[in-house]
């Protein structure tokens, strides 16, 4: 079977062919993989800025397809049932995961699928039955590979709950996570949104979803700063790691705000802030960090997000051959495209 294979030692990545995995344990099932994404930590994995396996593995955390084979004690999935698969697992024994916070479990962060373990972006996956998900009939396999970062904007969107319905909120950042922001927040009603991206490619991606919202560059949301002392966001979302970003929507929230760090920063980067400001402003701030229990939930936003909202051309989705990675990865990170997402 066709492999994207990465090493942690030498930050190689390699397309190779490779025996297809055989079910061992009784819990295992194996995945025909259909659609895997190319995910932000994907890129920052292969730049060596975020840890992962040190030994040769195959990459991808954000994937769907039909299982194939499962070992005799799987009982939730059979052959030929449509699944996503979570990467994120804990060690089930720790206190972190008995409290309900198995993306803080120490062990299991070393075994999630696609960082510390064999992943996605191959014809075949073997997974545990635990972390497999039977999708619905109504969703597509091609909506399924968004079931992971979706489940992760639903784990964010439990911690920033609730936000009502007039709320003012700003987006920082256009690519595929603030995109899927974006529908969230209009299939939840949300009218008064601004979008900050300097990429004006994929600002003119979301104009595809005919939101009606404010799509700016961040020169421009100065520019509306500066104009108007009162130009300002009850939430903000950055979804962009970017520190200046961050600090430039910080300084835009209201009294009262919640600022929400959705994208992941480099390790070691920093922002400025000044206690007393925060204090006076009473400002709430939070970072959401992967997944915990929340998968269930991201199949009820593909069900409810749809086509309407899930449309790859409208996402500025991009689907490639797994062969041609090369192409993907470099349109992806010109930002040519909002997302790249394989096709096995």
């Amino acid at each position: 079977m066709e492999a994207l294979r990465f090493t942690g030692k030498t930050k190689k990545l390699e397309y190779v062919q490779i025996p297809i995995p055989k079910v061992s344990q009784p819990n295992q099932v194996l995945v025909k993989v259909a659609f895997s994404g190319v995910c932000g930590t994907d890129l920052h994995i292969i730049s060596g800025d975020f840890p992962c396996l040190d030994e040769t593995f195959t990459l991808g955390h954000e994937f769907s397809g039909t299982v194939y084979e499962v070992g005799s004690a799987v009982h939730n999935v059979k052959k030929g049932d449509k699944v996503v698969v979570d990467p994120n697992d804990g060690c089930r024994c720790c206190d972190f995961c008995h409290s309900g916070k198995p993306h803080f479990c120490k062990i299991g962060g070393k075994t999630n699928l696609g960082v510390h373990n064999n992943g996605g972006w191959s014809t075949y996956a073997l997974v545990p039955d635990h972390l497999v998900q039977k999708l619905p009939e109504s969703i597509t396999l091609q909506q399924g590979s968004l079931a992971e970062p979706i489940s992760c904007l639903s784990h964010g969107w439990d911690m920033l709950s609730p936000v009502p319905v007039g709320s003012r909120i700003l987006v920082i950042g256009a690519g595929i996570i603030g995109s899927l922001w974006v529908c969230l927040l209009h299939l939840q009603g949300h009218r008064k949104v601004t979008v900050s991206e300097p990429n004006v490619n994929r600002l003119s991606f979301l104009k595809k979803l005919e939101t009606g919202y404010d799509l700016v560059t961040p020169t421009q949301l100065g520019e509306k700063s500066t104009a108007d002392p009162n130009y300002h966001f009850d939430v903000v979302i950055d979804c962009s790691g970017f520190c200046p970003a961050i600090e430039q929507g910080l300084s835009l929230l209201d009294k009262g705000g919640k600022l929400c760090c959705f994208g992941i920063p480099p390790p070691g980067a920093k922002i400025s802030v000044a206690p007393f400001d925060l204090y006076d402003r009473e400002i709430t701030i939070f970072a959401v960090k992967v997944n915990p229990y929340s998968f269930v939930k991201s199949i009820g936003f593909l069900e409810a997000l749809g086509q309407k909202y899930l449309d790859y051309e409208k996402l500025g989705i991009q689907v490639f051959d797994l062969k041609d990675y090369q192409k993907a990865l470099s349109a992806l990170k010109a930002g040519q495209v909002a997302k790249a997402v394989f096709r096995l």
